[in-house]
């Protein structure tokens, strides 16, 4: 089989991924189940409220509406792919082609457009500072030798996986300007 079947019945193929069975809800679903920090942290906390966090640190930046929806989205791959640890991602070179693949497409279908090297940077500077505080909150561990400067208040307790994939869809809808 060369294919998974996502929450909503889509057989998609990670390895030669199509536009349209990317869908905003399966990525909500899944990514609100998956466990940061490969299940090691002490109590559950999902993808899905890593990417939360991540947008409204965004907003609390002043960053545009663009660089908010791709921290949302910029785990997104991980809905298919699932989420491999940073140690061991770097000598997957094939897995990083598939997810860069996947990510650009998603990007694609929900940004209109990739990011510019800018929008890059800020995305992976707010991904890193929530790196920082989830395995200081979650871990009791400090993993950079610099503590970030973050604006935001995030969240790191556990919630239901719905109230969760709620957030997400809800918090896609307002960045994109549809109503709730």
């Amino acid at each position: 089989m060369s294919y998974i079947t996502t929450h909503s019945k889509i057989k998609f193929t990670p390895t030669n991924p199509q536009i349209d069975a990317i869908k905003i809800e399966d990525m909500a679903h899944a990514l609100s189940f998956l466990c940061r920090a490969n299940g090691h942290f002490k109590s559950f906390f999902s993808v899905a409220q890593h990417s939360i966090n991540c947008a409204l640190e965004a907003e609390a930046r002043g960053c545009s509406k663009k660089v908010q929806l791709a921290c949302l989205l910029h785990d997104g791959s991980e809905a298919y792919l699932s989420d491999v640890t940073r140690p061991v991602k770097r000598y997957l070179s094939n897995y990083l082609a598939i997810e860069i693949r996947l990510q650009d497409m998603i990007y694609e279908k929900y940004l209109g457009e990739p990011l510019s090297k800018e929008e890059q940077t800020k995305v992976d500077e707010i991904d890193n500072a929530m790196l920082y505080y989830e395995f200081l909150e979650l871990l009791d561990e400090t993993i950079l030798p610099q503590k970030p400067e973050i604006m935001s208040i995030p969240s790191f307790e556990t919630k239901d996986f719905k109230v969760v994939e709620n957030q997400f869809i809800n918090l896609f809808k307002r960045l994109n300007g549809e109503s709730i």
